[in-house]
């Protein structure tokens, strides 16, 4: 129990210094500021509170301040966020509550706690319901109530210690062990906040300006508290979190590939998939591999009637095709003219493709990215946002593209990592539809007649991350640092397969951002190479013996074709960057 309680707390801990958490800091701060002054209560004081100004709390005279909001806070962090993780889909369905009653209530405390802090009189409003609690208990409840309000709308970064947490209380597998690893998990993410919770509060007791002007600064916090508010409900902080690089992912990387971790998060996450070690990926024949594990831990849905989830259960009886994709991943994009010709051709007869978004990257969470990726590829087939990795743990998946493919019963009947194997895989589609209908009548196999980049072949240069946590073939002068501007070298003598960055570079854990004077040097082997990129301004390739080609680059990370030549020759390029281009990967076919 203590190994599974370090491991939550460890994972909390990067967690809370995510990016993910940056929208909390504002909201814990301001609500931190807008506890004791740290001066004796006059009774002028005392009377205005009994007026209504309650969210100022007063300190008996001759005594210290002793402020407990920023703890009140936290603990209702971690009581709201420990329950409705696990029990809130449970808690929803008994009281026949939509799924996102709980989000849209914490909006709602936020937005009336910030609406206290700028109207006395609806602060004693919100206080009231506590006026009836002993005095020793009721200073500060409506510091709890705010935590368990913030409780709901705290959604933090995909790890595995919080996909364990997420597949148990989906799945309703919650025991003790799940239970410890949850609040040592919530415990570790808001140590943090308490940090600005506590920030806050000191500085209304002892900085003399704050006390002068205590009123102004609990408007400014409840003004805050509000747009905040507003920018939860439409999403508008994402904007923020995907322009920052995501510095923790290394070490959510450590973690989840740690033997220990993994063989104590195992239980946590219940039973569930273990069958599918069965079957070998990329067998040709068909096997079994145990039940289907069902979706789970899932966000939106796309394509389907009235963006209502689908569920294996409802669709026994049909042969389905599980594809775990990311958008921006070129291997993913590869792959999908064949699931769109698999689909057009067999969907009438039995076949259904569910395509189950995992981001690889962080900017990937974004429902409008999603949405915008499936109406530029023409998926017509279902596709549910895996943000967690929930279902993708369910299914011990560790690939971009893979695909399962499950028969009419519900089983999984084989298994296909990466690219390639596709007149393989569509043999064995047809195969299950014959099986689930004898008398179906298949079209022609539609593979052959299938127009999409190949992988390469043998000898093609492997994909290529540019980032601190995945680079691992940066042959220059200059060492990627996470979260400085870096001088970086050209190799004038590029080796093989490798990289190197010219000029200055702001160095993420997930990109690379040009400022001045930035540059890349890429020796390769392939016909084709794609670079994933974001931001807005261009990229100068230079080939040698070639014109200069210059590509604009706008709007949010995508897949950008630096070079397509039939021969597949080895050939060295320098591209140059315009300032404010964020650079993620090389790809190659």
């Amino acid at each position: 129990m203590i190994t599974l309680a370090l491991i939550g707390l460890l994972g909390g801990l990067i967690t809370g210094v995510s990016p993910c958490v940056l929208p909390m800091l504002p909201i814990i701060f301001f609500a931190g500021t807008a506890g004791k002054t740290g001066e004796p209560a006059s009774s002028r004081d005392r009377k205005a509170s009994a007026k209504g100004d309650v969210l100022v709390e007063e300190v008996e005279v001759g005594r210290p301040a002793r402020d407990l909001r920023p703890l009140k806070i936290i603990g209702g962090i971690v009581v709201s966020f420990s329950l409705f993780t696990l029990a809130g889909s449970v808690i929803l369905s008994v009281l026949g509550l939509p799924d996102d009653f709980l989000r849209w209530a914490g909006l709602t405390v936020l937005t009336l706690v910030g609406l206290g802090l700028i109207f006395p009189a609806l602060g004693h409003w919100i206080e009231k319901p506590f006026y009836r609690l002993p005095k020793v208990n009721r200073n500060g409840n409506s510091a709890f109530v705010l935590g368990l309000g913030l409780g709901t709308l705290y959604v933090p970064c995909a790890g595995p210690v919080l996909a364990a947490i997420t597949v148990a209380g989906a799945t309703g597998n919650v025991g003790w062990r799940t239970v410890v690893l949850t609040v040592s998990f919530a415990i570790g993410a808001a140590l943090p906040l308490l940090i600005f919770a506590s920030a806050g509060s000191r500085i209304s007791q002892r900085v003399k300006a704050y006390r002068n002007h205590a009123r102004g600064f609990r408007i400014a916090g409840g003004v805050v508290m509000i747009a905040l508010a507003v920018g939860l409900a439409f999403n508008l902080t994402d904007v923020i979190q995907r322009s920052l690089p995501s510095y923790t992912s290394g070490l959510e990387k450590k973690v989840a590939e740690n033997k220990t971790v993994q063989g104590a998060l195992a239980p946590a996450i219940g039973a569930g998939g273990e069958e599918l070690a069965k079957c070998t990926p990329g067998a040709a024949d068909l096997a079994s591999c145990g039940a289907a594990p069902e979706f789970r831990g899932t966000q939106k849905w796309f394509n389907t009637p009235g963006g209502q989830p689908t569920t294996l259960g409802g669709l026994k009886g049909k042969v389905v095709l599980v594809d775990f994709w990311a958008y921006s991943c070129i291997n993913c994009q590869r792959a999908t003219p064949h699931l769109l010709a698999w689909d057009k051709a067999y969907r009438s007869l039995g076949l259904e493709i569910v395509g189950v978004h995992s981001p690889e990257f962080a900017f990937e969470k974004s429902a409008a990215n999603v949405q915008a990726a499936i109406r530029k590829e023409g998926i017509a087939y279902p596709v549910v946002q895996d943000n967690n990795l929930a279902t993708w743990t369910a299914y011990r998946n560790q690939y971009w593209p893979a695909k399962y493919l499950v028969d009419a019963d519900g089983t999984v009947r084989s298994i296909k990592f990466g690219e390639g194997g596709y007149g393989q895989t569509e043999d064995q589609i047809r195969q299950l539809l014959q099986a689930a209908n004898p008398e179906v009548k298949l079209p022609a196999p539609v593979d052959g007649t299938v127009k999409a980049d190949s992988a390469g072949g043998d000898g093609t240069t492997p994909e290529t991350y540019l980032a601190y946590s995945r680079s691992t073939n940066l042959k220059g002068t200059g060492k990627l640092t996470p979260n400085k501007t870096v001088t970086f070298g050209l190799n004038p003598a590029q080796p093989d397969d490798s990289y190197s960055l010219g000029g200055k570079w702001a160095v993420g854990t997930q990109n690379v951002t040009s400022t001045l004077g930035s540059q890349a040097r890429l020796n390769f082997q392939a016909a084709k190479v794609y670079h994933v990129l974001a931001g807005e301004g261009t990229v100068t390739v230079s080939v040698p013996g070639q014109p200069d080609k210059t590509i604009r680059v706008s709007g949010t990370p995508n897949a950008y074709q630096l070079i397509d030549d039939p021969t597949a020759s080895r050939k060295t390029i320098t591209l140059t960057y315009s300032p404010g281009i964020s650079a993620f990967t090389f790809s190659f076919g």
